[in-house]
């Protein structure tokens, strides 16, 4: 299937989803997140349909880990960041329906500054390739991560696919966090290797 068709068919399936499955999801998520490596963790709010909930990144505080949550941006390009200290710290972002932390803006390289990335995505396949909204913001982003950052995509167990459209910006996921099999590592493909600090500054 093509990227549209995979995006259509995993929406609605998610539309069709119960609340109650999805709470079950997002609590299974959230314990999964406890035992997460990792100091500095750039993660997101989940946004509509999206499995999980604010109860993630809750687990990530109290394990005394430094919480980053991206900004869209008022103009295309990669996301901006800033912490998240709770619940209140969160308001209406620029796209309906979407929260975004309040604080002091900081900028798109500040997702170097993470060993753990959370990244939203509609499927995953095992070669680590991620399906997204189709945005593009996090492409645009994915280039500012640290070589050795864990790049985590955010699933449901029944969105790990064998294989998604591959393209050759595609930035490859080192794993995936569904709520039945916690966390699951996916191999990097050496082709697409990701960028370097020196490279990007070029």
């Amino acid at each position: 299937m093509s990227k549209t068709e995979w995006r259509s068919r995993i929406t609605a399936e998610r539309r069709s989803q119960v609340s109650e499955e999805h709470a079950r999801e997002a609590a299974a998520l959230a314990a999964a997140a406890a035992r997460l490596p990792g100091e500095v963790v750039c993660a997101y709010v989940p946004f509509g349909t999206e499995p999980g909930s604010t109860s993630l990144l809750d687990q990530l505080l109290d394990q005394g880990k430094r919480v980053l949550l991206p900004i869209v941006p008022d103009v295309p390009g990669p996301l901006e960041w800033a912490a998240y200290e709770d619940s209140s710290s969160l308001g209406p972002g620029r796209l309906r329906g979407l929260l975004e932390p309040t604080g002091r803006r900081l900028g798109p390289d500040t997702l170097g500054t993470a060993d753990l990335v959370l990244i939203p995505a509609l499927a995953v396949d095992d070669a680590g390739v991620r399906l997204g909204r189709g945005a593009g913001y996090y492409d645009r982003s994915l280039s500012f991560a640290a070589p050795g950052a864990a790049l985590i995509a955010v699933v449901r167990d029944t969105e790990l696919v064998r294989e998604l459209p591959a393209e050759p910006h595609d930035v490859r996921m080192t794993g995936v966090l569904t709520p039945e099999q916690g966390l699951a590592p996916r191999p990097v493909d050496r082709l697409t290797p990701r960028r370097s600090g020196s490279e990007r500054a070029q």
